[in-house]
C-alpha cells in the first residue's frame, strides 16, 4: 500500500476522534456544573471524570469505524481509480494478469494524486453544543436561591436544620497549600485529619444534610474559626502555626460530632557537618601553603546554594593576640536537601604566617520565608608551627632518640647481671670477677652521664653534653668507655665522690691545657670561664622534685657499681632495680622548670577580725534544688477519674496542659482525651484513657527514704534486751 494513502487514512481517523470529543466535552461540562450545584464538589468531580471517560471511549469507537471497507468505498468515489480500490488489498497470488495490470494503474493514479479522506469540521454542531453548555453552566452556578424553596426550575435546595432534625456532615473538603519554599504541591483531601507543614494555608469546605444557622471550627485551646456560607457549602480558612485539635460546631448541634487532629510539622534548622579535616584541631606542617575544607549541609526542605565561610586569623601570643576576619562566599553542589561545599584556602593570600592559627566556620541558611533559619558548623583550627618550633623539632627528635637510650641501658645492665649470675657455676672465679667488673664499668659510665644533668663534673676532664656522645647501650660501647685494662687502671679514682671525683683535668685555677675546649659545648665554656661545678642547682633542665629523684637514682647506681666491681652481682641487683625505678619516674616527669607567679589576693580588712560580723559572707554550701511537686488540682483530678461517681475538673486539666504543653511528648493525645470525656461524661473507657495519659504526663515524685519495717514481737524483745544491756 502507498505510504501517502496510509497517512491520509490516519488523518481521517484523528479528525473523526477529535470531532467526537469536542462535541462530548460541552455536555460533560454542563453535567458537571449541575452536579456541583446539587451534590457538591466531590460528586461534581466524579461526574466530570465519568463524562470525560465516556467521551473518550465514544471518540475511539467512532474513529475505529473508519476501517478498510470504509477506505475502499471512499477511494471508489474517485473516477481515476475505476472502482478498483479493492485490488490494493488483495493478495498477489489471487490475482490474474489482467488484475495485476489494473492494480498497477490504481497505484499510478494514487501516486499522481492522493485524495484527502478527512471529513469537514461540523462547525454548526460544535457551536450549538458549546453555546448550550455555557447556558447550562451559567444557570447552574449563577441562578440565585430564593427562600421559597426553589433555586432552579427543577432543583430543590437543602432543607434547614432544626433541633428535631439535627444536621449531619455530608461531605468535606480540605485544601492544603504548603508554603512555597517547601516545594510541596497543593493537595486536596476529603478527610479532616491531616499532617501539614508549619505555615500551611488550610481551607475547609463543608456540606451538611440540613443547613445550620451557624457553623464554626472550635479548637481545643479556645480559638474559633467562623465558617461562612456559600450556597450549600460552608467555607473557612486558617494558617497552621502549631498542632491543634478541633471539632465542627453548628447551631443546632451536629448529630454525631467528632474530634479531628492537625499535626503541624515545624521546619527544622539546617544541619552542617565537617567532612575535611577529620578533626577540629589540625597541626600544620612547616611550609604549608594550602588548606582544604569540605562541609556537608542538609535540611528537610532545602539548603540555599550560597553559603558564607568565615575565616579568622589569630596572630601573636600571650596577651598580644590580634584577630582578623575574612568572609568568603561558597556555592554548593548536589540536591537542595543535601549540598556539599568545598574550598581550598591559600594561606599566603590570607596573610597567615608561622605561629598563626587559622579558624574556619561555615554558615548556611535554608529557604524558610520570610526569615530563613541559619546554622553554623563546628570551628576547625589550623595551627601553623612557629619558627622556634620548627627549629626545635630536630632538638626534640634528638631528645626522644637519646634519653630513652640511657633509660634502656640501665635495664641492659640488669639483664647482663642476671645472665652472669646464671653462669657462675660454669665460669672460673677469675673470669666471673672480670665480667662483673666490666658490667660495673658500664654502670659507672651510665652514672656519670646522668650526673651531667645535675651539673656534676665528669671524671677525667670536660666532655661534651650527653646528647652529643654515642649511645651507652650494651651493644655499642660509648665513646669514653674503658676496656678491662683501663677499668683496672682507674680503679682508685672510682672510689671517690661521684659528684666531684678528684677534679681530674679541672681545678680552681683554670682548665688544663691537655683538655681543649669543644666548640659549641656549654659545659666547656662554663668549665673554662665559670665555676658552676660546686652547685647542682645551676642545671635548670629539671624541676626540684625530679632532680631529687635523679639524685636518688645516682646513689643507687653508685651502690650497684661498688658491688659489681667486687664481683658480687647478686648484691648489686637490688640497687640496680631501684635505680631503674627512679629513672622511670624521671622519664615521666616534666623536664622544664618554670617559676610560677603566686596569686595576688586582696588585702584583708583587719578591723573585722574577731568581731563576729558575718555581713556579706555567703554560705559555701550549694542549695539543693527542690523538684517541683505536681499541682494538687491535677493530682486530685487523677484520683477522681478512678471514681465513676465523681466529676473531675476538666477545665483545670486543660489549663494545666496549656502551661506545660512544651515539656510533654504528645500534648495533643492528652487534649483529645479531655475533649472526648467532655463530650461523653458517662464514658468509662474515656475516663480510663484520660487517667492513663494524665499519669504519664505528671512529673515523677522525688524518691524518699523508705522506713524500715517494724520488728515483730520477737525482734522487739531482742532490741529491748540489747538496750537494757548498755
Amino acid at each position: 500500500m502507498i505510504a501517502a494513502l496510509l497517512q491520509r487514512w490516519r488523518q481521517a481517523r484523528r479528525r473523526r476522534w477529535w470531532s467526537t470529543l469536542l462535541l462530548a466535552l460541552p455536555l460533560a461540562l454542563g453535567a458537571t456544573a449541575v452536579a456541583l450545584r446539587l451534590g457538591g464538589f466531590d460528586i461534581a468531580t466524579g461526574v466530570l471524570l465519568v463524562a470525560l471517560l465516556a467521551g473518550a471511549a465514544l471518540a475511539t469507537w467512532r474513529s475505529r469505524q473508519l476501517d478498510r471497507r470504509w477506505l475502499v468505498r471512499q477511494l471508489d468515489r474517485h473516477a481515476a481509480l475505476q472502482d478498483s480500490a479493492d485490488l490494493l488489498f488483495a493478495a498477489d497470488d489471487a490475482l490474474n494478469p489482467l488484475q495485476h495490470r489494473q492494480r498497477a494503474r490504481v497505484h499510478a493514479a494514487l501516486q499522481t494524486q492522493t485524495p484527502d479522506l478527512r471529513a469537514a469540521w461540523s462547525r454548526r454542531a460544535l457551536l450549538v453544543a458549546w453555546l448550550g453548555a455555557l447556558v447550562v453552566i451559567a444557570l447552574a452556578l449563577g441562578w440565585p436561591r430564593s427562600s421559597g424553596g426553589t433555586a432552579l426550575p427543577a432543583l430543590a435546595t437543602t432543607p434547614r436544620a432544626t433541633p428535631a432534625h439535627p444536621p449531619r456532615l455530608q461531605s468535606s473538603r480540605l485544601a492544603i497549600n504548603a508554603p512555597a519554599y517547601t516545594g510541596q504541591p497543593a493537595r486536596v483531601q476529603s478527610t479532616l485529619d491531616a499532617k501539614v507543614a508549619q505555615g500551611s494555608a488550610l481551607q475547609w469546605s463543608l456540606r451538611f444534610s440540613a443547613q445550620p444557622s451557624e457553623a464554626v471550627l472550635q479548637f481545643h485551646d479556645g480559638r474559633r474559626v467562623a465558617l461562612r456560607r456559600e450556597d450549600d457549602s460552608w467555607t473557612g480558612t486558617w494558617t497552621a502555626d502549631r498542632p491543634a485539635l478541633y471539632r465542627v460546631v453548628t447551631v443546632p448541634a451536629l448529630a454525631a460530632p467528632r474530634l479531628y487532629r492537625l499535626d503541624v510539622l515545624p521546619d527544622q534548622p539546617p544541619r552542617v557537618r565537617v567532612l575535611a579535616p577529620d578533626r577540629t584541631l589540625v597541626l600544620g606542617t612547616p611550609g604549608q601553603r594550602q588548606w582544604t575544607l569540605q562541609f556537608e549541609a542538609s535540611d528537610d526542605h532545602g539548603v540555599s546554594a550560597d553559603a558564607q565561610l568565615k575565616i579568622t586569623l589569630a596572630q601573636g601570643s600571650g596577651e598580644n593576640i590580634t584577630f582578623r576576619e575574612h568572609t568568603l562566599s561558597l556555592v554548593g553542589s548536589g540536591t537542595p536537601t543535601l549540598r556539599r561545599f568545598a574550598r581550598t584556602l591559600d594561606l599566603a593570600a590570607l596573610g597567615a604566617e608561622p605561629g598563626n592559627d587559622v579558624i574556619a566556620q561555615l554558615q548556611v541558611r535554608d529557604y524558610r520565608a520570610p526569615t530563613p533559619q541559619t546554622a553554623q558548623s563546628t570551628s576547625v583550627i589550623l595551627r601553623l608551627p612557629s619558627v622556634e618550633q620548627v627549629q626545635g623539632a630536630e632538638l626534640e627528635g634528638m631528645v626522644k632518640k637519646t634519653l630513652p637510650a640511657y633509660f634502656r641501658s640501665q635495664r641492659q645492665i640488669i639483664i647482663d647481671a642476671e645472665a652472669l649470675i646464671k653462669l657462675r657455676r660454669q665460669l672460673p672465679a677469675e673470669e666471673f670477677i672480670k665480667r662483673a667488673d666490666a658490667i660495673g664499668v658500664d654502670q659507672r659510665i651510665l652514672r656519670l652521664r646522668y650526673g651531667q644533668f645535675l651539673g656534676e663534673e665528669s671524671e677525667g676532664g670536660a666532655k661534651p653534653p650527653p646528647t652529643s656522645d654515642a649511645l651507652p647501650t650494651s651493644d655499642t660501647p660509648p665513646a669514653d668507655a674503658h676496656d678491662d685494662t683501663d677499668a683496672h687502671a682507674h680503679a682508685p679514682a672510682e672510689t671517690s665522690d661521684p659528684a666531684h671525683a678528684d677534679h681530674d683535668g679541672h681545678d680552681h685555677a683554670g682548665a688544663t691545657p691537655e683538655a681543649p675546649p669543644v666548640f659549641g659545648s656549654a659545659t666547656d665554656v662554663l668549665s673554662e670561664y665559670g665555676h658552676t661545678h660546686d652547685h647542682a642547682e645551676a642545671a635548670t633542665l629539671l624541676d626540684p622534685q625530679t632532680r631529687a629523684t635523679l639524685k636518688a637514682a645516682l646513689d643507687q647506681m653508685w651502690s650497684s657499681e661498688g658491688e659489681l666491681r667486687q664481683g658480687r652481682p647478686e648484691a648489686a641487683l637490688p640497687y640496680a632495680n631501684k635505680a631503674l625505678a627512679f629513672i622511670k619516674q624521671v622519664q615521666q616527669a616534666e623536664r622544664i622548670y618554670l617559676a610560677r607567679v603566686g596569686p595576688e589576693l586582696p588585702p584583708i580588712d583587719e578591723s573585722r577580725r574577731l568581731s563576729g560580723d558575718r555581713t556579706d559572707l555567703a554560705s559555701r554550701t550549694l542549695p539543693i534544688a527542690a523538684v517541683p511537686a505536681p499541682e494538687p488540682a491535677i493530682v486530685s483530678a487523677w484520683q477522681q477519674l478512678a471514681d465513676p461517681a465523681s466529676t473531675p475538673d476538666l477545665d483545670a486539666i486543660a489549663q494545666w496542659l496549656q502551661r506545660n504543653d512544651r515539656r510533654l511528648p504528645d500534648p495533643l493525645s492528652l487534649a483529645a482525651a479531655i475533649e472526648e470525656l467532655r463530650v461523653a461524661p458517662d464514658c468509662g473507657a474515656c475516663r480510663a484513657v484520660l487517667r492513663a495519659r494524665l499519669w504519664r504526663a505528671l512529673s515523677r515524685p522525688t524518691p524518699q527514704v523508705s522506713r524500715r519495717t517494724p520488728p515483730d514481737r520477737m525482734g522487739q524483745a531482742y532490741l529491748d534486751a540489747l538496750e537494757a544491756s548498755r
